[in-house]
């Protein structure tokens, strides 16, 4: 059995006027144990929105519209707020934000805020045995324990407070992991030690799967196992590291890695190329392909007909007309 399922998962945002806004669309993967699947796209296209959905954290104005999520075989839709922040979020999945300085309180010290983690979960925990099992955890991933454990928010460095929020969102081990853009505000050596971090934790399988959040293809070489392409809240690529990189099928994958710089073999002296326009506003209803004004390989029949998922060279692709 998958560790974590997402079967045709519809999500909207509710307007004040009673409108429904689709947001994320008709999204299904499966991942097993010790599987990082990286998803890449624009800002807008709905990542954020769907790391929401896939932790069962309905805030309005989102709302699910249809589908499941299930971590182990069971279902987290369809459950008040108090249960899921009680039972899913922090014990089954939990989320590593990339602004490490916006989710801790600056008014407290760490070992507080990481205490109060286990404290929501497991209220009588016996506060000496408590303490002990902070710094334990603190020593597994390699911090100055002590003098971490002991300091407020700003008196560490920003690749610091990065590890801290990770040592806090696993400390109950869940099932899984999401990073949503864990390395953006780092310098590239700090980068390079968070994600040695979080596989260090992978590996002594503190958590058994993930889902790398990013803006940058190039960067989930080296992070991911597979790859999802997301444009305006639908997958229109998923494979595996290698195919999505250096064999793109989709001609939004292919842009995407076109605008970016790379320093794989063979791509170092390409220029980046922008991609023209902006993504489709989704409070409109959408006929065609939700690409086809971006597109260079555009045909008028694009226009019309929905692109549904289909298996091109061993991946799924959003494209009629992709070989």
């Amino acid at each position: 059995m998958p560790i974590f399922e997402v079967d045709n998962l519809h999500l909207h945002y509710l307007t004040r006027f009673g409108a429904k806004i689709p947001a994320v669309a008709g999204v299904t993967f499966s991942m097993e144990k010790g599987e990082v699947l990286g998803i890449a796209g624009e800002s807008g296209c709905g990542k954020s929105t769907l790391v929401n959905g896939c932790m069962g954290l309905f805030i309005p104005p989102l709302w699910p519209t249809s589908g499941n999520v299930r971590v182990d075989g069971e279902s987290i839709m369809g459950r008040s707020p108090k249960d899921v922040r009680k039972n899913i979020l922090g014990r089954k999945v939990a989320m590593i934000p990339q602004g490490a300085f916006n989710s801790l309180n600056p008014t407290r010290k760490i070992k507080d805020q990481a205490a109060d983690m286990i404290v929501s979960h497991e209220s009588n925990v016996d506060k000496k045995a408590l303490y002990e099992r902070l710094r334990q955890r603190f020593d597994l991933i390699g911090m100055e324990t002590e003098k971490v454990l002991g300091a407020y928010p700003i008196q560490l460095t920003a690749g610091t407070r990065q590890r801290c929020v990770i040592g806090i969102s696993t400390l109950l081990d869940p099932k899984m992991v999401i990073a949503d853009e864990p390395t953006s505000a780092l310098d590239v050596t700090t980068q390079k030690a968070v994600i040695r971090m979080i596989f260090d934790l992978l590996d002594k399988q503190i958590f058994s799967t993930m889902i790398f959040i990013t803006h940058e293809l190039p960067l989930l070489r080296h992070v991911a196992n597979r790859i999802a392409v997301m444009y305006a809240g639908e997958f229109v690529e998923l494979g595996t590291t290698d195919q999505v990189i250096f064999d793109p099928r989709h001609p939004y994958t292919k842009a995407l890695m076109g605008a970016m710089l790379s320093a794989e073999p063979g791509q170092r002296q390409r220029k980046p190329v922008a991609i023209e326009g902006a993504p489709p506003n989704l409070a409109y209803p959408i006929s065609g392909c939700r690409f086809a004004e971006r597109c260079p390989q555009v045909r008028p029949e694009c226009r019309v007909n929905k692109q549904e998922i289909r298996i091109v060279a061993d991946r799924q692709v959003r494209c009629d007309y992709a070989e």
